[in-house]
Order: structure tokens, then C-alpha cells, then sequence
């Protein structure tokens, strides 16, 4: 019964309003009749909602559901009031207007209007009657809303809109607008659409196409993106097509919000709705497709713009000359620059900001120069952007020197140093390993109220972590929490790199600790850092830990990490996990480089599976990769190693007629593995080779040079290359000269193996009495 009653009580609402809207004057019963608050509109031309044309109920129904959705949400006196009905004859437009401009808001005349469940619809009429008083209007309107318990309709908000643009309050429409759209978010009015319920409200005043534009821009300006593209095809359906200006707003919009796709969508679209592209327009997508790498795109809209009798302007090259020269294209950037002084559009100081920051990129510094030097002699002054572009250039040049040139003439010409220049000398300081001077530049920041941002502090930190000075780069780091700047995970990779350099493991995992404390999610970076550091410590499980931890976090891992603990395990002689770890990877999909089967050849080959190693090179081109020099050599000394000479020279001859130079290890290794073999004039020719080539014995060349002839027993072409290496101050350890004594004493050279040690204990080479060195010797 209770729901019946609802239901009659619905539609009992719903005919008091159709009879009020459509002024049906059908008697009711005296308890249901709610009579018009103010004489002066009830005599007045009807309020139509719809054109002319279309004045039926069928043609926009959301019109009156809203009104009834208001009538139930907000009913005021739902109970009869016998005196609804009963107002003043004489209460015409003037006593309305004394009422809003004198605040009599107590008038019983408004308390009667708010007693009534129709209260919406008359607050639209009363608003209807004012549309020639856009101030009092708007007036009233504010004031109703402040009423307890009353809540204008939809249609309340686009009257007031439309009389607000009538009388040209275009800032007032446009708050209202705005207004309105907020509090449909927030409460939700079924059935209704911005774009319909303004469009159904036009006829309350002369209208123009105006107030639709106004709302396109309203919803672009309050980032309702979907909502405004959805108002736009409803423009374009209804011809009221919005100015290029607000289509230019939404397309910088998406442009900015990354919606490629939906930003060239839109701008054929516009072209095709008759709306005309301005030079904006073409600049704001050019700009997009610059900074986005499509050069083609952009080169085409740069073409199309011309085609259509725009002429581009200097923000047009501007766009064109930084994307083309971010990416390389230093000569298409060239044509552009030379084509813009063609066609009259003057570069300024963002034209040679950009070919200056994109030669310096590429390492054209004199050409960044000359557009310098040009800049000046057209008038142009340079700005702190030019100058530390220069800078930074230079310090990464370590060019340093020139670097403090140009900050002393920026600041001559009165341009102070911001973040960004102090950071690139203080970069530039750390890398030359003085933090000194990189420490003072800091504080000169200061002293200069330049606040060191997160980037100098990372730089800082990272510069002190690099030589091992961590108890320094942790007061740096908690200067930094003083300063309020919250760490990144930048910070927090330095600081583990530092730790792992002097072997503070602890301090390193406790990182990964406080990270998780804090909410920063550790990067593979960082947890690569960590993984290198735990292996080269040759701690295995706590490797395995951090691996683990790193899956768990859902990080895709990358072959450097996987070839890194792989490397790890073969050092530790577990094979079998350092092969599962491959397997790992294959499963994964994870790319196998290079480097991994340089690793695992050279593991494989070191634990004497030499076989095995053979097979995995020669699977190599399975996945599309071809051996490097570094693969070639490992195998070639893991060869010699195991004996396997003329497999190894095979391999070098191999690597040979692949055009691969060996270097010094590979030539190094077959030199050994001969002489181990007694193929001591096979070596010769081998050093040879390599003096024809350019390459030098090094200290492991020479000791497997001098100690394998000492062990053929060709002691006077040992002591040849002993002398040799000694003359270019390449100094045998003490082993090897304690090998060569005793080879000359085994051979029976005693005079020249004491001669030979009382050389060697000048030259501070053997510090042991002979008799230590050379047992048989009695002191």
C-alpha cells in the first residue's frame, strides 16, 4: 500500500506540474491547486523550453523528469496550504525588483513561493520575468540557492546562462556554467546532458551561438576532456560550431595529456565540421608530434598549414627545428633555420637555444659556438638557458675550464647561475674527483639562495659514494631530509653503489629496508647495483635473497643481472645453478647477449668442461648472435689451458677469417699454451704478430713469455725478454724472478744466476736472501 501511495502521490505531482508548465486551467480540487506566486508571470507568454516548432513534451522529456526529480528530492511543504493560492493582485515586476535589489527576502510573497513543492519551476518563470535585469537575476538566483532545503533544477542554471549572455555578463555566464557542471558531478540529474539542456533553455532570450561555445570552453577548461569532444559532435550535429580558439584549447589539452590518437581525431574532425585551423592550431599539433618523434607527422601538418595560406611563425620553426635536432637530424635542422631567415621570421633566443643545446648534444661544439657568437652579433642576449647549456657542454666534455669562462661572463652580463648550471660544475667536479670544489659550490648555492634540488643532491651524494667517502654522503643525505626534500630511488642507488664500493653490505640491504618503509619501490637499477656488489663479495645466498625479493616485487629482470650471478656462480664453482640460471632465462624470455655466453663459455671452460663450452658457442647463431672477440679469446685460453693447443689455434684461425682482431689476451694465451707444449718458436712468431700489429707485451704477456722459454730451456731468449720488459719499466714479481735464478742454477749458469740476483736485489725485485730464493745456494 505504502508504495501505491508513493506512485499516487508521483504522478498527482506531475500533472500540478504539466497543468503549471503548460498553463492548464482544468479545475482540481482546492486541497491540490497551487497558484502562481506572482500575478505579473502568470499573464505573461508561456516559458518555452523547446523551438517553436517542437513545442510538445516528446521533444526533450528529461526537461520535466529532471523538474520532477527535483520536485520529490526537494518538496518543501508537501502537505495542502489552503492559502497557496491567495497573493497580492497588485504584486507586479516592480515590487520584484524592490524585493531582490532592497534583500527583502522575508517578503511572504518569497516565503509562499518556497512552501511550494513547485518552487523549482517558479524560480525558472521568476527568472524568465527578469531576463531583462541580468544583474537581479542572478541576484535571486544566488539567494535561492542559499534557502534551506532548495535545489535549482538544470534548467534553473542554463536560463540563468542565457540571460547572463543576453545582457552580455559573459564572466558571470561562464561561472555559472561552471558551477552548474561541478554540481552535476557531484549530484547526478537523470536524463539530462549539458550540451541538451542548454540547447532546450535557448528561447528564453534571443539567443546566440555564443553560450555553446562558452560551455565547450567551460568543460576544456575544467579538463572534462571526454565531455567537451562529447559536446563537440553535438555543436557539429546542431551546426553551433565552436570558435577555432576553444577548439585550439582542446587540442592543446590532449595534446599535453598525451592522447595522441585522440588530438589527431579531433583536428580532422574540426576540419571537417567547417571549422577553419589557425596557425595555432597547426603549431600546437606540430609542437605534440615533435616532442612525441614523429617528424613525418609533423613535416606533413608543416606542409598542409602552407597549402592552406597560413604562413608559419616563429613558433612553427622553433618546433620543428628542436624536434628535428633532439633526434639528430642536425642538417634537416640546418634547412629549417636557413628557411625561416628565408621567409622574413627572425629567430630569436629560443631558435639558437635549441641549435645550441642539439650540437652541444651531439658533440658539435664548435658549430653551438658559432650560433653563440651569431646569436650576439644579431643583438640577441644570451639567458641563463643559453649559458648553462654551454656550461653543461663543456663540464661533460671536461672541458672544465671553459666551463667557469662562461659562468664568469654570465654573470658579468648580470645573469645569476641557477640549479641546473651549478649542478652540471658540481657533476663535472665529482667525475674529476674534486669533491672539494664540488662541496663549495654547494655552499656557494646557498649563500646565493639557489635551493639545491634533488638532482644536485644526487649528484653530491653520488660523487662522494664513487670515492668511498659514505660517512660524508650520508650527512649529505640527511641535510637533505632537513631541507624537506623527500629521496628518490636515484638517491638511495648511489648510496648502495657507495656501500657495496667499501663493502658495507649491511648498510646496503638495510637500504632496501628503509625504501619499503617509506613507500619507494627499489628499481632494477638498484637492485642490479646490490646484485653486483653481493657478487663480487662472493656472497652467493644473500644474492639468492635479493633475487628473490626482486621477482616478488613483479620486476622484469634483465640479462645484465641474470649474466652477473651467473658469472658469480661459475666463480663460486656451482655450475649446475649458474646453468639453471639460463634455463631461467630462456623460460622467461629474457634476451641471452653476448656477454651471457662469453660468461658461460668462459665458467664452463674454467671448470674443465671444455666440451660443453665448445657446444654453447657453437649455438651462439641459434639466437641470432655471432661470437665477438671477447668469446673468442675466453675460449681460446680456456683451450689452452686444457690442453687442447691446436683446437685453440683452430679457433684463432677461425676468428681471423672472420676479420675479429685478436687482442693481447687472445695472442697471450696461445703464447702459453705453445710454450707449455714446447712450441716455443710457434710463441715467437706469435709476439712477433703482434709487434707487426701494433700490440705490446704487457706484465701477463711477458711472464708467460720469459717463464715458458725458462721451461723449453732457452734461458738466453728469457733473459732477453726479461731484460726488455725490465727496460720499458714493466716489472716481473718476484716469482718469476725467482723461477728464471733457479733455472740458470738447474742449468748450471751459476756465475750469471748471481750476477742476475744481485741485479734483481738493486733493483728492489727480490727482497729474500739467495738462499731462500735458490735453496741449493749456502749463504
Amino acid at each position: 500500500m505504502k508504495l501505491i501511495s508513493a506512485a499516487l502521490s508521483f504522478f498527482t505531482k506531475m500533472l500540478l506540474s504539466l497543468r503549471s508548465l503548460f498553463h492548464i486551467n482544468r479545475r482540481i480540487p482546492v486541497c491540490f491547486r497551487v497558484s502562481h506566486p506572482f500575478p505579473l508571470f502568470q499573464n505573461s507568454r508561456p516559458l518555452n523550453f523547446f523551438p517553436p516548432s517542437n513545442n510538445s513534451i516528446i521533444v526533450c522529456p528529461f526537461v520535466l523528469f529532471t523538474n520532477f526529480f527535483y520536485m520529490i528530492k526537494f518538496p518543501f511543504g508537501t502537505k495542502c496550504n489552503s492559502n497557496t493560492h491567495i497573493f497580492l493582485d497588485d504584486f507586479n515586476r516592480e515590487s520584484m525588483r524592490k524585493i531582490i535589489q532592497q534583500d527583502q527576502w522575508n517578503d511572504p510573497k518569497i516565503a509562499t513561493l518556497f512552501d511550494s513543492s513547485l518552487s523549482p519551476i517558479w524560480v525558472s518563470k521568476i527568472l524568465v520575468g527578469l531576463k531583462q535585469e541580468p544583474k537581479l537575476a542572478l541576484k535571486f538566483f544566488r539567494w535561492a540557492k542559499t534557502h534551506k532545503g532548495f535545489g535549482h533544477t538544470s534548467e534553473s542554471y542554463c536560463i540563468l546562462v542565457h540571460i547572463l549572455f543576453y545582457g552580455r555578463m559573459y564572466s558571470d555566464a561562464s561561472a555559472i556554467l561552471k558551477e552548474f557542471i561541478l554540481l552535476r558531478q557531484r549530484v547526478v540529474l537523470p536524463g539530462c546532458d549539458f550540451f541538451d539542456v542548454l540547447w532546450s533553455t535557448r528561447n528564453v532570450c534571443r539567443y546566440g551561438f555564443g553560450v555553446f561555445d562558452a560551455l565547450f570552453s567551460v568543460l576544456v577548461d575544467l579538463g572534462m576532456l571526454e565531455e567537451a569532444s562529447q559536446c563537440f559532435s553535438k555543436m557539429k550535429r546542431y551546426r553551433v560550431l565552436p570558435k577555432v580558439r576553444s577548439c585550439n584549447a582542446l587540442l592543446h589539452r590532449l595534446s599535453k595529456a598525451g592522447r595522441r590518437d585522440q588530438s589527431r581525431r579531433f583536428f580532422e574532425e574540426m576540419i571537417g565540421a567547417g571549422v577553419a585551423p589557425s596557425v595555432f592550431t597547426y603549431n600546437i599539433l606540430i609542437d605534440y608530434m615533435c616532442k612525441e618523434g614523429e617528424l613525418d607527422t609533423a613535416r606533413m601538418l608543416f606542409g598542409q598549414m602552407k597549402q592552406t595560406g597560413l604562413t608559419p611563425d616563429i613558433v612553427t620553426y622553433n618546433s620543428l627545428i628542436d624536434g628535428y635536432g633532439k633526434v639528430g637530424l642536425l642538417d634537416e635542422m640546418i634547412f629549417l633555420f636557413e628557411e625561416m631567415k628565408s621567409v622574413e621570421c627572425a629567430p630569436d633566443i629560443i631558435t639558437y637555444n635549441a641549435l645550441i643545446n642539439c650540437f652541444c648534444k651531439f658533440q658539435r661544439m664548435l658549430q653551438a659556438f658559432e650560433f653563440f657568437r651569431e646569436m650576439r652579433n644579431k643583438g640577441l642576449k644570451p639567458n641563463v638557458v643559453t649559458y648553462s647549456t654551454l656550461i653543461d657542454a663543456f663540464c661533460k666534455e671536461g672541458m672544465m675550464q671553459q666551463g667557469i669562462k662562461f659562468l664568469v661572463d654570465m654573470r658579468r652580463v648580470g645573469l645569476l647561475p641557477n640549479a641546473f648550471t651549478y649542478t652540471s660544475l658540481i657533476d663535472a667536479n665529482c667525475k674529476a674527483g674534486s669533491l672539494t670544489e664540488a662541496l663549495k659550490l654547494a655552499n656557494e648555492m646557498l649563500q646565493e639562495n639557489v635551493d639545491l634540488n634533488i638532482v644536485t643532491y644526487t649528484t653530491i651524494i653520488d660523487g662522494l659514494c664513487e670515492a668511498g667517502q659514505t660517512k660524508e654522503a650520508e650527512e649529505i643525505f640527511r641535510a637533505m631530509l632537513k631541507a624537506g626534500l623527500t629521496p628518490n630511488v636515484h638517491i638511495y642507488t648511489a648510496l648502495a653503489h657507495g656501500y657495496m664500493k667499501v663493502k658495507k653490505m649491511e648498510h646496503a640491504l638495510n637500504l632496501l629496508k628503509e625504501m619499503k618503509e617509506i613507500s619507494i619501490k627499489p628499481d632494477l637499477l638498484l637492485y642490479g647495483t646490490i646484485i653486483w656488489g653481493l657478487c663480487n663479495q662472493d656472497k652467493i645466498e644473500e644474492t639468492k635473497v635479493v633475487m628473490s625479493e626482486m621477482k616478488e616485487s613483479r620486476l622484469s629482470s634483465n640479462p645484465v643481472i641474470y649474466t652477473t650471478v651467473m658469472d658469480s656462480y661459475f666463480k663460486a664453482g656451482k655450475t649446475t645453478e649458474a646453468l639453471n640460471l639460463l634455463e631461467e632465462m630462456w623460460d622467461l624470455g629474457i634476451e641471452v647477449t653476448v656477454v651471457t655466453f662469453c660468461v658461460l663459455v668462459d665458467g664452463l671452460c674454467k671448470t674443465g668442461l671444455v666440451l660443453e663450452a665448445i657446444n654453447y658457442f657453437n649455438r651462439m647463431p641459434e639466437f641470432n648472435l655471432q661470437p665477438n672477440v671477447a668469446v673468442y679469446t675466453v675460449l681460446i685460453d680456456g683451450l689452452c689451458k686444457n690442453n687442447f693447443v691446436q683446437a685453440a689455434k683452430n679457433m684463432f684461425d677461425d676468428m681471423l677469417s672472420k676479420n675479429l682482431v685478436p687482442d693481447k689476451t687472445a695472442y697471450t694465451a696461445l703464447i702459453d699454451g705453445n710454450l707449455k707444449h714446447g712450441n716455443f718458436q710457434v710463441a715467437l712468431n706469435l709476439r712477433n704478430e703482434m709487434i707487426e700489429m701494433g700490440m705490446e707485451l704487457d706484465l701477463p704477456g711477458y711472464t708467460s713469455l720469459v717463464w715458458g722459454l725458462c721451461q723449453c730451456g732457452q734461458l738466453q731468449q728469457a733473459r732477453k725478454f726479461l731484460d726488455e720488459m725490465i727496460r720499458k719499466h714493466i716489472l716481473p714479481d718476484e716469482i718469476l724472478c725467482i723461477g728464471v735464478l733457479r733455472k740458470c742454477y738447474e742449468l748450471g749458469h751459476v756465475d750469471e744466476a748471481i750476477e742476475l740476483q744481485n741485479e734483481m736485489a738493486k733493483r728492489g725485485l727480490i727482497t729474500r736472501p739467495i738462499h731462500y730464493a735458490v735453496p741449493s745456494v749456502q749463504p
